[in-house]
């Protein structure tokens, strides 16, 4: 099971080729891909998106915040400003939701290595895990 980021889901709704995507495809398959509510939002705030894309986006199960969520996302990334990281805001929500559901997180974005190494995040990147 994992949680596919939003570079993962427009490669993947683009038609692209490459190990993630593979990857995503495979997961589909066998419903072992689940949804991050950041990710969902991402992905809705694109004007160009199909409706039957939003249909399928809304078939994939969402990972809701569990209690205590907007503390801990705070915390874990007050710890990385801490040690000189400038995570965005939407990157740490999307982190402490995997971390939170002990899920890996699927993506292409570079900036989650440091929730992997510091914060506990299992990573997938670009397919190959880190």
């Amino acid at each position: 099971m994992l949680c596919a980021d939003t570079n993962c889901w427009i490669a993947y709704l683009a038609g692209q080729a490459g190990p993630d995507v593979e990857l995503m495809e495979e997961e589909l398959g066998v419903e072992g891909l689940v949804m991050c509510p950041i990710v969902l939002a991402e992905l809705f705030s694109d004007p160009l998106l199909s409706a039957e894309a939003k249909q399928g986006l809304l078939l994939v199960p969402l990972l809701e915040p569990k209690l205590g969520f907007w503390e801990r996302a705070g915390l874990t990334r007050a710890s990385l400003q801490a040690k000189k990281f400038r995570p965005k805001l939407a990157d740490a929500l999307i982190a402490q939701t995997c971390i939170d559901y002990d899920i890996p997180l699927h993506t292409r974005d570079l900036d989650f290595r440091s929730f992997a190494k510091h914060s506990g995040l299992k990573l997938i990147l670009h397919g190959l895990v880190h």
